[in-house]
């Protein structure tokens, strides 16, 4: 019998990173990163990747492509399963981490993604895709997705604003009477392809965003407008869509001189709250997951009474706390964490 698998999830800047790493490194395990903008290759700032020296374990999903090229839901479903066959070959549980509900679902549930389409985007006509990628050009990636929330509010709900392409993709459902959800097939269902433990994270409200704020300032003294800059530099289009990343998109309008940093930073952080709403709703949906309230643990974090090491330690010991932990297959290392 294979080993169950753990999918820690939630808002961002929950730390759900911290508590990935320290609860793969506790049961012998390696992580997978479950984040749609992680994959690109030297957009490591922006998209929070965990540093390499922060590492107790190996990672995977990370820096899988560059980002000119193209990478889906449907690319990640497939990789991601041959990972946990990998991982669970050399009898290691599996732990994924993160916000992109959508990867967590395409890696860990049972229905398919149509490939092909998300691949090649092909449309009812050209006609019709013409004038849809002329209305999202007008409208930008959250206009764009607001009038697929008007129309398909359903299928909205399972895309990201910032994915303009899978916008315009289920809009074309949309003209042809049909909906992505229901092209997703068996994606109403809540289960799981392998033995899954979803572990939930969330911060009371005020806290998450007094933490988005914090984390997009360090961002920012660590270089992300200079990680930016060497992204254009390597003339990466300002309109690809990993540039359309929080982050990323409102930076360039710094480096092209059409906005200040000071209002970049604002809207950057203001975005990121967005998300995290965004990300709260698509996760709340789901009955399986076991939340755990961490608003307490990240006071201390922030007023610095605790480490991030003794943080990821008390979420383990409160998620313990909730469940047998299974076999003795999964029973937590008592090595202890790395400071």
């Amino acid at each position: 019998m294979s080993r169950p698998l753990f999918a820690v999830v939630g808002p961002t800047a929950t730390g759900k990173s911290l508590v990935a790493d320290a609860l793969a490194y506790r049961l012998g395990g390696e992580v997978v990163s479950a984040d749609s903008m992680q994959v690109y290759r030297g957009m490591d700032i922006g998209t929070a990747k965990t540093p390499i020296a922060e590492r107790s374990v190996a990672y995977h999903g990370i820096d899988l492509v560059d980002p000119a090229d193209g990478f889906t839901a449907a690319l990640y479903q497939r990789y991601a399963r041959q990972v946990i066959a990998d991982i669970q070959s050399r009898d290691k549980p599996v732990v994924f981490c993160g916000g992109t509900g959508l990867y967590i679902r395409a890696a860990l549930d049972d229905f398919q993604l149509d490939e092909g389409r998300e691949a090649e985007g092909s449309g009812s006509g050209g006609r019709s895709r013409a004038q849809l990628q002329q209305q999202a050009a007008e409208l930008g990636a959250e206009g764009f997705h607001a009038l697929l929330a008007e129309r398909d509010p359903a299928s909205a709900a399972l895309i990201h604003p910032n994915n303009v392409r899978r916008v315009l993709r289920a809009l074309e459902l949309c003209q042809q009477g049909t909906s992505y959800v229901q092209a997703s097939a068996g994606f109403s269902r809540f289960q799981a392809v392998l033995p899954t433990r979803f572990i939930g994270l969330t911060v009371q409200r005020d806290l998450l965003y007094e933490l988005i704020n914090a984390r997009v300032d360090a961002m920012l003294a660590a270089g992300l407008l200079q990680e930016v800059e060497a992204l254009l530099a390597r003339g990466l289009p300002d309109d690809t869509p990993a540039m359309q990343a929080i982050g990323y998109k409102e930076l360039v309008g710094v480096l092209r001189g059409s906005v200040s940093l000071a209002e970049a930073t604002e809207d950057i952080k203001r975005s990121t709250r967005r998300l995290a709403k965004r990300q709260e709703t698509w996760f709340k949906r789901d009955p399986r997951i076991e939340w755990h309230d961490l608003t307490e643990l990240c006071r201390g974090r922030c007023t610095g009474s605790l480490t991030a090491a003794e943080f990821a330690e008390a979420v383990i010991i409160d998620i313990q706390q909730t469940d047998s932990w299974g076999s003795a297959k999964t029973q937590p290392r008592a090595r202890p964490l790395p400071v």
